[in-house]
């Protein structure tokens, strides 16, 4: 099948964390519609992935919220604009083109025609950590499963015999969600019998214990056994030296995550002890159209800071606007602005959303 043509964008947002998520709203004030791409199954970035639960202080005009909350909240901000997403991928390559704009491409397959960019993307991409057994790889996608889309569990579950490995939140959440969709067996596999999860998910884990719906095992895994080229079983060792083994049809690994800089040091941006070198004035990196914001960028007193990444992010949007229009941009407000009422879906009420 031929591949289809790239599609033309105005704005591609790498990264879909805090920061990634304002540029969106921000770019949506001038009118630019975005795409956004993330290596996650999922929006927030380390908010999301990293500390869900914990309280953060430093957002101005809201005494504290969890990362969770704050993610929630930047979704409902930026819905008026209805951001293309891309998420599970990772961007792949990205050049400029001879007629202009830039070609972006992902490890899905995904091509874009982007007339500006936008490197949201913290400290790297965040990927999942791999569980290191000679041979597993080759099961992956069929079988083998690294913090998967918590929508699409249903589908690799249902009638099967699942083993979910991890000890943290994810894997909790993971196991329950396969046992919820009518999941053959469940085991959750952890090195020892203790897990990291907020109070609300261990007592519906206790439950299902008690039920019989998921079996914990304890235990460190040392091998694979496959069978005309199917993952069949897994080799452990208890904590008393003695080797087991757990038949399976499906193995979802959580194990964490972790920032890799990845392609991104391919670009052929400047850096600066792997972070990319903007100006202070559009957070433009050293190639026109291409905009850094958040951690991944450094300049003369850099604060990584959220709340900075906001203010980056906004002046970001002003630069590209200035840029696509090649006009300069008036400012506007939103407590006055009917043009910017309108895009937010608040013409009419008096005040603004945003």
């Amino acid at each position: 099948m031929a591949s289809l043509p790239p599609q033309s964008v105005d704005a591609v947002v790498i990264g879909a964390g805090p920061v990634g998520l304002f540029q969106v709203f921000q770019l949506g004030l001038h009118g630019i519609a975005a795409h956004v791409i993330d290596a996650l199954p999922h929006v927030g970035g380390q908010c999301a992935e990293l500390y869900p639960d914990k309280p953060i202080y430093d957002i101005p005009g809201v005494p504290h919220c969890t990362g969770r909350s704050l993610v929630q909240q930047l979704r409902q901000q930026i819905a008026p604009f209805a951001p293309a997403l891309h998420l599970g991928q990772q961007v792949a390559t990205l050049q400029r083109m001879p007629e202009g704009g830039f070609a972006v491409g992902t490890s899905a397959g995904l091509a874009l025609h982007a007339r500006s960019v936008f490197i949201a993307a913290g400290v790297g991409a965040f990927v999942p950590r791999a569980l290191k057994l000679e041979g597993l790889e080759a099961h992956l996608g069929r079988q083998l499963h690294y913090h998967p889309d918590p929508a699409t569990l249903p589908a690799h579950a249902e009638g099967q015999h699942v083993v979910v490995h991890g000890g943290d939140e994810p894997a909790v959440a993971a196991a329950l969600a396969c046992a919820d969709a009518g999941a053959a067996s469940v085991v959750l596999l952890h090195r020892r019998d203790a897990f990291q999860a907020e109070p609300a998910l261990l007592e519906r884990l206790q439950a299902r214990r008690d039920a019989g719906s998921i079996r914990v095992v304890a235990a460190q895994i040392t091998g694979q056994e496959t069978a005309s080229q199917r993952l069949v079983a897994l080799q452990l060792l208890d904590p008393e030296g003695q080797p087991q083994r757990l038949p399976l049809d499906q193995l979802i690994v959580c194990l964490g995550i972790s920032p890799r800089l990845g392609p991104i040091a391919d670009w052929g941006l400047a850096l600066d002890r792997k972070q990319l070198a903007v100006d202070t004035a559009q957070f433009q990196t050293s190639e026109r159209g291409i905009y850094a914001v958040g951690d991944i960028n450094t300049y003369p007193g850099k604060r990584k800071l959220i709340l900075c990444g906001f203010h980056e992010a906004t002046l970001a949007a002003f630069g590209a606007a200035e840029l696509l229009t090649g006009a300069p941009v008036a400012l506007q407000y939103t407590t006055t602005s009917t043009r910017l009422h309108e895009r937010l879906g608040a013409a009419g009420q008096g005040v603004a959303a945003g």
